[in-house]
């Protein structure tokens, strides 16, 4: 006989799906946590009123289906035209028709069932990355399991023992399955939360790509060239914005599966503590705080803070080539070269030639340069003052008082005298200083 629990679970879930063939449309990437009208003895781990639910930027959360206690989800492997920011598309590998795939979120202590449907030309599997599950649920090609042929769908069963930021992708052909798009997150809320609530609980995944300009595939055999470098397979202007209520209590959960490279990811206007890694919650007394976090390659790291200052705040990996999309790292350094003429002698034999560099790249996104077919110029786009000279992995947290709900609000407006700006002569005269 179905418990109180059950029914109450199942109205929610069913209100958004139905069988497992079509199940209901992923939730929203950017919705008001709801609140679900539950009395206060029903069991722990619900939605809206235990823990606030993830926020994925430009992707969505897998949903599911809750069959006798079980909560049942279905992935499917299959290639993926993907577009990384207005202007780029490439044909990639993913699961229900995104990379990454939909981000699994569940609570410690439930009972899942995954199937997975590969529509692939070639086997693979799911590894289920620091999820704490039988070995023969481990998704290991050839150790744990057979592979999961073209056209077959197998089924992964286990119950959630742990709460923290795992993650998902295949352990077969990792190079190219990886390196093309499969992969995604994995979220475990804690069946019993401790601390401060959490207002907005971000995820991202942090990737990075070889599409060389005018192709429409990513290369996965690069090891050392990556040129476009992707929040949730996203390059700026393409990211999301982030949005957070003044006072808001936020998380930040961050998932490297890149190829090579770990991720320095730097928050403007804001310290953060480091509360979790893919191995689970650090303990309070053991967290530090920072304004960036390292990320290593197939590892996961959480941060939290305070969002107590209104503006809008860049967020980034540090590493500068990251702020960058379809860099060519071929080019002669012109830095300080006398190029006067140059352009003259060889407009007769190229007419478009333009020299660059010799006073350094800024502003080289807004020149209004024609690219290849299938590209991006390699950064930026318009800001609220003038271009902004970055791209690749860079988005904004906008962070707004009076605020109702979590649309993007648009660039911030200042108050006045809190801008920088140029200073007059006059000024630099009266503190002897130097004007230019």
């Amino acid at each position: 006989m179905p418990t109180r629990r059950d029914i109450l679970t199942s109205t929610a879930v069913l209100a958004g799906g139905a069988m497992l063939s079509r199940l209901a449309p992923a939730r929203a990437a950017d919705t008001m946590p709801t609140t679900l009208p539950i009395d206060a003895d029903v069991d722990p781990g619900v939605p809206g009123r235990d823990y606030t639910p993830v926020v994925t930027p430009n992707n969505v959360t897998l949903p599911y289906k809750l069959v006798d206690g079980v909560k049942v989800m279905h992935l499917i492997a299959e290639e993926v035209d993907h577009e990384f920011a207005p202007g780029l598309r490439a044909k990639c590998w993913g699961y229900n028709g995104r990379t990454p795939g939909p981000t699994i979120e569940a609570v410690e202590g439930d009972r899942l069932r995954i199937f997975v449907t590969n529509r692939l030309p070639e086997p693979t599997t799911i590894h289920w990355h620091g999820v704490l599950l039988p070995s023969g649920m481990d998704g290991v090609s050839g150790l744990t399991q057979k592979p999961i042929a073209p056209g077959e769908t197998f089924r992964y069963e286990f119950t959630l023992r742990q709460h923290g930021t795992q993650m998902y992708h295949p352990h077969f052909d990792e190079m190219t399955q990886v390196g093309l798009g499969m992969m995604g997150m994995f979220i475990i809320h804690p069946r019993r939360p401790e601390g401060p609530r959490i207002d907005r609980d971000f995820v991202f995944m942090l990737s990075e790509w070889r599409i060389r300009p005018g192709t429409s595939r990513p290369d996965p055999t690069e090891m050392t060239d990556f040129n476009v470098l992707t929040f949730n397979h996203r390059a700026y202007p393409g990211t999301d914005a982030l949005v957070a209520r003044l006072g808001d209590r936020v998380r930040m959960r961050f998932g490297n599966l890149s190829a090579m490279d770990h991720h320095p990811i730097h928050l403007h206007g804001h310290r953060f503590k480091i509360v979790g890694t893919d191995a689970g919650p650090i303990p309070a007394s053991a967290q530090w705080p920072e304004v960036t976090v390292l990320v290593p390659v197939g590892s996961t790291r959480a941060v939290e803070f305070s969002a107590d200052n209104s503006g809008d705040w860049a967020m980034h990996c540090h590493m500068v080539h990251h702020m960058m999309n379809q860099m060519g790292h071929g080019l002669p350094n012109l830095l300080g070269v006398n190029t006067a003429g140059i352009d003259d002698k060889i407009a007769p034999l190229l007419p478009s030639y333009m020299t660059m560099g010799e006073t350094g790249m800024g502003g080289m996104g807004e020149m209004g340069m024609s690219v290849p077919r299938n590209s991006l110029p390699m950064r930026g786009g318009p800001g609220p003052f003038g271009y902004i000279d970055m791209g690749g992995m860079f988005t904004v947290l906008k962070v707004r008082d009076g605020i109702t709900g979590y649309d993007d609000p648009g660039w911030y407006k200042h108050p006045d005298g809190s801008v920088a700006g140029p200073a007059s002569v006059d000024e630099l005269k009266t503190l002897g200083l130097s004007a230019p």
